[in-house]
């Protein structure tokens, strides 16, 4: 991964580090203890070492935390790459990485200090403004208010996403889809998944081995009806969609079960007028 000052400035890329960690803690970073665990920011430049501390200052002042901000600021020296097994492992095992971080209590810890403003860092998917999240590609993502979901969602629909309900199996509009498209948050519009990666789970219900956005995807430990599960739900639209489970096929081993209702599907012929144009070159690939 690699740092691009034209995307993002280093004071952004600073806030995002901050509310991803516990900056308290010189023992390590909440299960995992040792000082090779321990947070710190390093520099390569002076003004890269100015802003690192003018921000860690700001936030020792800010009344946060209870506990001294420690988190080191060094000077860069070298690179060492982790393990292979490291790399991506959010990707390669993403259920056990939910099972990590809910367990290992960093997300009730960022939960607990940072609140709605967690959201207010994101990176990857794009800046949030007033009128929504703003995305590499110019698209706008956002949850409209109850009222206008209301109105806008049928009552299946609205049970599903906000009140966390289920479908009946076989008895939904994309369990046998076999069109080339991909699927959508039918709250945000953001992207979920991709015709691709769905396949017959013989459950009655649409199942994916995988996310086509990986970061538009929330995963929740979910222990109604006596059963632990994993939930997931879509990041901007915060919509139930389904939950997923250790039995799919290969590569991923997962099955993504998700709700119709919690869905709209763009064919592959209206990605480019419904602006979903990037996803073009997924289905190009597949039939050259």
């Amino acid at each position: 991964m690699y740092y691009d000052p034209s995307k993002i400035t280093y004071e952004r890329l600073l806030d995002f580090f901050w509310s991803h960690i516990d900056p308290t803690d010189k023992g390590g970073q909440f299960v995992d203890r040792g000082s090779q665990y321990r947070s710190a920011i390093f520099y390569h430049d002076e003004e890269q070492k100015r802003l690192a501390e003018t921000s860690r200052g700001a936030l020792s002042k800010s009344g946060r935390f209870k506990k001294p901000v420690v988190t080191e600021i060094l000077k860069f020296n070298k690179f060492y790459k982790a393990e292979g097994y490291h790399q991506d492992y959010y990707k390669k095992h993403p259920l056990k990485y939910s099972y990590y971080r809910h367990g290992s209590g960093r997300d009730s810890f960022l939960n607990k200090v940072w609140g709605k403003d967690l959201e207010e860092t994101k990176i990857k998917e794009g800046i949030k403004t007033k009128e929504g999240i703003k995305t590499e590609d110019e698209r706008i993502y956002q949850k409209p208010d109850d009222a206008t979901l209301r109105k806008r969602l049928s009552p299946l629909q609205y049970q599903v996403t906000r009140k966390n309900g289920t479908e009946l199996s076989f008895q939904n509009e994309f369990w046998d889809n076999k069109r080339e498209g991909i699927y959508v948050d039918i709250v945000s519009g953001e992207p979920l998944f991709s015709s691709l990666d769905k396949f017959d789970s013989g459950t009655g219900w649409p199942s994916f081995t995988k996310p086509l956005e990986p970061g538009n995807m929330v995963e929740k430990e979910d222990s109604s009806f006596f059963m632990k599960r994993i939930e997931a739900r879509s990041r901007y639209g915060d919509s139930h969609l389904g939950h997923v489970f250790p039995d799919g096929p290969k590569p991923t081993g997962l099955r993504y079960c998700m709700n119709s209702a919690a869905l709209r599907f763009i064919p592959k012929e209206n990605l480019g007028k419904e602006g979903y144009g990037k996803y073009l070159n997924l289905f190009k690939k597949d039939e050259g």
